[in-house]
Formats: structure tokens, sequence, C-alpha cells
């Protein structure tokens, strides 16, 4: 039975993660924040962009939270929410780092499920501007959208 308690906070942490994540991009990202998350937008940068400072933080409260709940990991939500966080952050760094954007080692996949989000991404980076487009997301996005022909954008 705690295996199940650990997982239900795992799934609450990951859900959450992606609220979050819509509202703080939608928001604060292309709002207050932009000066940073800006660096993310143009098409030419380095290694790394400014913007990467929003990960460390976010894989930061995730350390944390599973650092405070580690003593007892089966019945802490602190630990199970912080390890949902942290799965998020591999998926997105998987699929929106080193897929959609093609950083660091980047990779190829005829995942329809992948091909569909980097689509949608494509269309939230068509263009530098601060209002940005819709899906602000990475994973909760109206898929119907998206059709299966591939349209090109510059990032």
């Amino acid at each position: 039975m705690d295996w199940l308690y650990l997982i239900t906070f795992i799934f609450i942490g990951f859900g959450g993660m992606e609220i979050v994540s819509y509202c703080v991009h939608r928001w604060l990202f292309h709002g207050l924040l932009w000066k940073i998350h800006e660096s993310h937008h143009k098409p030419n940068h380095g290694l790394f962009e400014l913007n990467d400072v929003f990960s460390l933080f976010f894989a930061s409260v995730s350390i944390w939270l599973m650092i405070d709940g580690a003593n007892a990991m089966f019945t802490s939500p602190a630990f199970g929410v912080g390890a949902g966080i942290s799965v998020y952050g591999v998926l997105y760094f998987i699929i929106h780092d080193l897929f959609a954007h093609k950083r660091f080692v980047p990779f190829s996949s005829d995942n329809k499920l992948m091909k569909l989000i980097r689509r949608a991404h494509q269309r939230h980076h068509q263009d530098v501007g601060k209002e940005g487009h819709e899906p602000y997301g990475l994973f909760l996005f109206p898929y119907d959208e998206y059709p299966e022909r591939e349209r090109k954008f510059d990032r």
C-alpha cells in the first residue's frame, strides 16, 4: 500500500508540474521574466542560454522536496511530488531540448506522439515576440490542431 501512496504523489507531482509550467510559461516567462526567457526564443544562441536558469530552479525544488521526504519516502508527499517533478524534468529535457530544439545531443524519432509535441512546440516558436503563441505547456494542448504534415519554422 505504501507503493500506491508513493506512485499517487509521483503522478500528482508530474501532473502538477505541467499545470505549473503552463501558467509560469504563459504569464511569467512571457511577462515579467521575458528578458530571461527571450534567450530561448532567439534563433541563434550558444550551448547554454539564460533561460536555462529556470530549469535549474525547478530541479532545485525537486531535489529539495526529495531530500526533505527521504526519511519516509513511501509515505511522504514531499518525496513523491519531488520525484514527479523530476520525472517531468527528465521527459521535458528529452522531448523539448534534445528532440524539439536539437540541443546538446540531438536525436530524431519516428514516434508519432513526440513528433506531434514537436509540431505544437514549433507553433509556439513561430516568431520571437513576447506575446507568444499556444501551446505554453509541453503535454497538454489540443492535439487535433496539429496535423500530421510538419510545418517548418525557424526554431
